[in-house]
């Protein structure tokens, strides 16, 4: 039981981990982002200023919008990662921050053969829960949905640091697209590639590249660390050879994302994460499970804790 446990345990990290990071990359800071209206035309060659007046005002609208419906799929490559891929699909809001979505892929494998094809991911609240299936839900009396309250996680540290990296985390958390156009504003390589169609619709592209501490300069969750923190992040980066962000948006003529792609590339592997977006403002109606449905992850661990599920089941 304990094994099975530690099982789904894993599971639930794996989504979260997907979730939490995908979202920490995304962040940004719209600062003066917004201000300025678009002034270039939609058609011929666009300079740094103009293609940066069009983001600007897409990153207007986008936090306007308040929701959209997502299709995500994130690929790595590598020795030190899993190669393979995560998809992502359903609908997340901002302002507040809720996320309704079906994740699947080779991901879960992870956690053994008893783990789902895919996982239902509900966030609200600053709690992020997991259906885990029904073959689950029969080894837990029937609670099938996994809590985890990233507050609660923090609290229960009881490290000052681990308690600033986990509710900075949750600050990050499901970031709408306005915050990667927001970040993109920020490259100083950011330039416009021309028109193209994606998914049936007219763009135009762009795309810019972050060195990794470009991105902490434009980060406003980083601003929780120290300055010796902050170095050492920076340090573990270069270690790990990791060379920064190249970020791709395709922008409608409603001043819209349909479109992002985010590339990061280290020693060790590669990951790429690319999203669609549509039906802005759709409302995204979010409802927490029911509590009779529903198990917490900080009460599980204490369970293990208590039974020695270290030791081999």
């Amino acid at each position: 039981m304990a094994m099975a446990a530690w099982k789904r345990a894993g599971v639930c990290l794996t989504a979260a981990a997907v979730v939490v990071g995908l979202a920490g990359c995304q962040d940004g800071d719209g600062g003066e982002s917004g201000k300025k209206k678009a002034g270039a035309s939609s058609s011929g060659a666009q300079s740094r200023t103009e293609a940066a007046e069009v983001l600007q005002a897409a990153f207007k609208k986008t936090s306007e919008a308040k929701s959209s419906k997502v299709r995500m799929t994130v690929e790595t490559s590598g020795a030190a990662a899993q190669s393979g891929a995560m998809e992502m699909s359903g609908v997340q809001g901002w302002d507040p921050a809720v996320m309704d979505v079906t994740m699947k892929g080779s991901g879960f494998a992870a956690a053994g053969p008893e783990a789902p094809e895919q996982i239902r991911v509900i966030m609200l609240d600053g709690v992020m829960y997991m259906d885990l299936g029904t073959e689950q839900a029969a080894q837990m009396d029937g609670k099938r949905w996994m809590k985890m309250d990233f507050k609660a996680l923090a609290d229960a540290t009881g490290d000052p640091k681990v308690q600033k990296q986990l509710t900075g985390g949750l600050e990050n958390m499901n970031q709408d697209p306005a915050q990667q156009l927001a970040l993109l504003l920020e490259s100083p390589s950011l330039k416009h590639v021309g028109p193209e169609k994606v998914d049936g619709v007219e763009t135009q592209h762009y795309k810019g590249t972050l060195s990794f501490e470009e991105m902490i300069d434009a980060n406003t969750s980083f601003d929780l660390l120290s300055k010796e923190e902050r170095d050492e992040l920076l340090a573990t980066a270069e270690k790990s050879g990791m060379k920064g962000y190249d970020t791709e948006i395709w922008v409608n003529e409603d001043d819209l994302p349909v479109k992002m792609v985010v590339g990061m590339t280290m020693a060790q592997g590669t990951m790429k994460m690319t999203s669609h977006f549509s039906d802005y403002g759709a409302k995204a109606e979010v409802e927490a499970p029911p509590a009779g449905e529903t198990f917490d992850f900080m009460q599980m661990i204490k369970e293990l804790e208590s039974l020695g599920a270290g030791s081999a089941a």
